[in-house]
């Protein structure tokens, strides 16, 4: 079976594309738990293309609840490389407005004890988070999108809080003191743990609002976030149409090397059910 090759996760409305040819609808068991849902996997621009629903058909998954590893783990057995992220975001700065997309190439975390590696159980990694966006993908995602028409600001800082709640007054003017641009409840996770997978990773931040810092727009509401996502849906799908048109790229950023030095545990002494379970990502490593 042809692998496919691209990845892309985020809202249902994705892959309600009419150039998109829908193959299948696949339930993708792994060692992690279940992920959000079904992967659609279909053919676009002529690209092979696998589509998840970050929180479910209807939204109905918790940023805390998403099971990150299941998810990314899903799109590495299915074949992904390059996996583009959609999500909507809060800016912390005036001139990154609602409907502008931020393709940001930092992270700042600010959530609690979520599971964010494959590792433990008798293996340890310890892949590099230096600079946790593939460059390749950085690139193509920001000028995709000044493509399509929007306006795009390439590179940032992503803060990566818990929620599901949106942030005080006191928080959200602390991390405008801190110089981050956007702040969501989602992408940290997957960009670490598509590190760890050997999968580029790059993410289209869809600004929806000022978060509650703004003095004179309204604090942010998720009716409000919602209409703004609605609005957006047809410019994301415009941008990741573009994106899957210039892939693939040479993978030539180290993305796909990431647990070359990475994987510090005796091979000897790594466990045969561990080994067993992680297979899909480190099987080359061990053979």
């Amino acid at each position: 079976m042809q692998p496919y090759r691209i990845g892309v996760i985020g809202g249902s409305g994705l892959y309600a594309m009419a150039d998109l040819t829908v193959e299948e609808e696949r339930r993708i068991a792994t060692p992690f738990g279940e992920p959000s849902d079904a992967y659609v996997l279909g053919v676009l621009e002529g690209q092979r293309v696998a589509f998840l629903a970050r929180h479910g058909k209807g939204h109905r998954i918790l940023p805390s609840e998403l099971n990150f590893r299941a998810n990314v783990y899903g799109f590495k057995t299915l074949g992904v490389e390059w996996l583009i992220s959609v999500s909507a975001v809060g800016s912390m700065k005036i001139e990154y407005k609602p409907t502008d997309i931020v393709v940001p190439d930092q992270f700042y975390d600010r959530t609690r004890h979520r599971a964010d590696t494959f590792f433990g159980d008798g293996l340890v990694g310890h892949v590099s988070m230096a600079k946790p966006i593939c460059p390749r993908l950085l690139e193509l995602f920001a000028a995709e999108a000044k493509g399509a028409g929007c306006r795009a600001h390439k590179g940032g800082t992503y803060v990566c809080m818990e929620g599901p709640q949106f942030s005080t007054r006191a928080e959200s003017e602390i991390y405008r003191q801190w110089g981050v641009d956007v702040i969501g409840m989602t992408n940290l996770q997957e960009a670490k743990l598509a590190r760890e997978a050997e999968i580029c990773y790059a993410t289209l931040a869809m600004v929806t609002d000022y978060d509650c810092w703004h003095e004179t727009e309204e604090a942010v509401s998720g009716e409000a976030v919602m209409e703004v996502v609605r609005q957006n849906s047809a410019t994301a799908q415009e941008v990741v149409r573009r994106i899957a048109r210039k892939l693939p790229v040479e993978r030539d950023c180290g993305c796909g090397e990431a647990l070359a030095m990475a994987l510090i545990t005796e091979r000897e002494l790594v466990p045969a059910k561990t080994l067993d379970k992680l297979r899909p990502i480190v099987g080359r490593y061990f053979r």
